[in-house]
């Protein structure tokens, strides 16, 4: 931590503790005049999405009414949604730091850029659109689905880049090669986010598309996707350190994870004033990459996630993250990127079945067998592996599922 990350962060308490009822009552019995280093400021209590959710609808607000502008949300689907207020500043703020990832992929006020992350409440589509207008290019704002609707904007408005979940554009990737219109599209850059992705659905979709892809990242919680993005050079993400403070801790103690060491990702927002949130656990897995990036930018980096502390599965004992499955796939020549698995529990056992996506012309016996014998040797767990064709697996518009529990 410098010297000037801790003015900020001493800052932020200051302000935090004197306008938000959530933090007042959190920090109960903690003078943050105390803090005087950081490692005063990681004895502090973690923040993390329950208390969020208690929160609800908008016990984390910490402005006036009249200051708030717009609110967010999380999709709920895993309990009650969490509730964000925007101030003006932050949607400007937003705006800024998105912008700031499109100048990192090397975009400017001559891209077309189409957005087909959904609208509404979540924050995608239009933290999409706000940064590339205050970029000055072109956007087109189209929201999840409608295949042929997409495509054809596509052709038909020649866009330049393609903003997407993973899911939805190999979904996109597949259809245009299908329909044989790939001459007639003009994409040079794929901006990628909302899910985690291997390296071989990455080939697949930057081959198919004749894209270079980027990663972006972000949560409600925090903005929303924007505050991380990568480069030319695919080495992890820059995330914007003047806008967020960043650590990570071992998911299990909360201590600090060595630089170069896996942990879950911290946040502490700087400038955020309408939800202002101190040291909130993303769950996300990564690591701080240390060095300078060739591509010169000062910001510095996280790695690419490698998963969730919470998309963790346990199958007869064994700890298994879809990250070690999308590692396995991508080392086995004639298996596609795409894999979908089923846990059951059967005649008094666990039962784990994987299902995964071949090249056209392989022995898919003979792939099967080695899909079983490789996950023995590196998860160590015996599953029932099947293979299929590639389109074979169902496609999403948005993110996919790909691990089915059907044991309770």
């Amino acid at each position: 931590m410098t010297e000037q990350q801790f003015k900020s962060l001493k800052e932020v308490l200051r302000r935090t503790m004197a306008s938000s009822p959530f933090y007042q009552e959190k920090f109960k019995g903690i003078n943050v005049e105390n803090i005087q280093s950081a490692e005063n400021f990681e004895t502090l209590p973690f923040s993390d999405k329950g208390e969020l959710r208690n929160a609800y609808p908008l016990g984390l607000q910490a402005v006036p009414d009249e200051e708030v502008i717009r609110i967010h949300s999380s999709s709920g689907t895993t309990g009650t949604p969490v509730i964000i207020p925007y101030t003006k500043q932050d949607v400007a703020d937003w705006a800024e730091i998105f912008k700031r990832c499109y100048e990192t992929a090397g975009l400017t006020n001559l891209d077309r850029i189409q957005v087909t992350p959904g609208y509404g409440l979540w924050t995608a589509g239009i933290g999409f659109q706000t940064g590339a207008e205050l970029l000055g290019a072109m956007v087109i704002p189209m929201g999840p689905g409608n295949t042929d609707k997409q495509i054809q904007m596509m052709r038909d408005l020649k866009s330049t880049v393609l903003c997407a979940t993973s899911s939805y554009a190999l979904l996109l990737a597949e259809e245009i090669a299908k329909r044989g219109v790939k001459d007639e599209i003009h994409l040079k850059k794929g901006i990628i986010g909302s899910e985690r992705w291997g390296e071989k659905m990455r080939k697949r979709i930057a081959g198919e598309l004749g894209v270079q892809l980027y990663d972006i990242y972000g949560l409600t919680e925090i903005y929303g996707p924007g505050i991380a993005m990568s480069c030319d050079y695919e080495c992890g993400m820059h995330y914007w350190d003047d806008y967020i403070y960043c650590e990570i801790v071992d998911p299990h103690t909360g201590e600090q994870k060595p630089v170069g060491e896996v942990g879950e990702l911290v946040i502490t927002t700087l400038r955020k004033q309408g939800a202002p949130l101190i040291r909130y656990r993303t769950h996300d897995l990564t690591r701080f990459i240390p060095g300078e990036c060739k591509c010169g930018s000062p910001y510095p980096r996280i790695d690419t996630l490698i998963g969730r502390t919470d998309d963790m599965i346990k199958v007869k004992g064994v700890n298994i993250f879809p990250g070690q499955i999308d590692e396995l796939l991508r080392d086995i020549d004639g298996a596609s990127s795409e894999y979908q698995v089923m846990i059951d529990h059967l005649y008094g056992k666990d039962i784990m079945t994987l299902f995964f996506e071949t090249e056209p012309g392989v022995d898919k016996a003979v792939l099967s067998g080695e899909v079983v014998q490789r996950f023995k040797a590196k998860i160590g767990l015996t599953v029932v592996a099947k293979a299929v064709g590639i389109g074979d697996l169902p496609r999403s518009e948005k993110k996919s599922t790909r691990i089915f529990d059907n044991r309770y």
